[in-house]
């Protein structure tokens, strides 16, 4: 008796051990920065400015302004929770090719920015980067297209929700969303891994998307891949199937870092998007 009572106790202490280490270090689990830029977009023969932004908290934050002559659409990039602006080379030639200008930005505490990465400073990083293109180069809020890539659709998520909040009419708004190989939620995709802890109580960066897209109705597109190896494709359908907005949505193939690499058509299904086609719902 004594011997299966110290047994368990022994679980417990190590259940609780875990599961204080997951709440502990869940910012190293959600966020994955680099600092040092391995590339400047002018080495893939792209031309950028340096973009320096002020967040709301007074944190300065890095970005790259790639702008495309005769361009009528601007992608606004929320990058995904590894690496930092420099590890996106691929993805600008895919944007420049398609002729739209690109403002990426660096969240904070990767490659260059200030601060620390949090789900608080992530949102006030992507509003910064929107006011700097609608007030500081005068670009029309609907020529605006939200991009986001795995975590980065968490960001570009609360930022469409945000603005649509803020804004007493549609103009105030951007022009369409793009979500990329993203996820329901971070507690979902938490759940889904540890089903064996209480997840719902140890997360504190959530980015709950599917809450956040409830309130936007902006052109939408979703792409994910039935390959992924780390957001569960299903999650990228439910984001879809639930959005109340026009909307397509894009199967990808590879896994979850390659897929826009390695999908036949994934150029032509964002220029499909970004020609007007969002309006129809499928």
């Amino acid at each position: 008796m004594w011997t299966a009572i110290a047994i368990a106790g022994g679980a417990g202490v190590v259940y609780a051990a875990i599961a204080a280490w997951v709440f502990l270090t869940q910012r190293g689990l959600v966020y994955c920065p680099r600092k040092e830029l391995m590339a400047t977009p002018d080495q893939a023969g792209l031309a950028y400015e340096d973009v320096w932004l002020t967040t709301e908290s007074d944190t300065r934050i890095h970005g790259w302004w790639l702008p495309c002559e005769g361009a009528d659409r601007t992608l606004l990039l929320c990058h995904g929770n590894g690496g930092n602006i420099s590890y996106l080379m691929e993805t600008y030639r895919i944007f420049n090719g398609l002729g739209t200008s690109v403002l990426s930005f660096d969240y904070s505490g990767y490659g260059q920015s200030g601060g620390r990465p949090s789900e608080r400073s992530t949102r006030s990083d992507a509003r910064a980067a929107w006011d700097w293109l609608i007030r500081d180069k005068g670009i029309e809020p609907g020529q605006v297209v939200l991009f986001g890539r795995s975590l980065g659709g968490g960001v570009a998520a609360r930022l469409a929700a945000d603005l649509a909040e803020d804004a007493g009419d549609t103009a105030a708004q951007p022009g369409g969303l793009i979500m990329e190989s993203t996820f329901t939620s971070v507690t979902a995709m938490g759940a889904a891994r540890y089903p064996w802890l209480p997840v719902r109580w140890l997360v504190r960066h959530r980015y709950d998307n599917a809450h956040a897209l409830s309130k936007v109705r902006v052109p939408a597109l979703f792409l994910h891949s039935p390959e992924d190896d780390l957001v569960p494709y299903a999650m990228g359908r439910a984001l879809y199937e639930r959005y109340a907005g026009p909307k397509l949505f894009l199967p990808l193939s590879g896994d979850h870092n390659c897929g826009f690499m390695t999908t036949s058509g994934y150029a032509e299904g964002l220029c499909r998007f970004l020609s007007g086609l969002a309006g129809a719902n499928r």
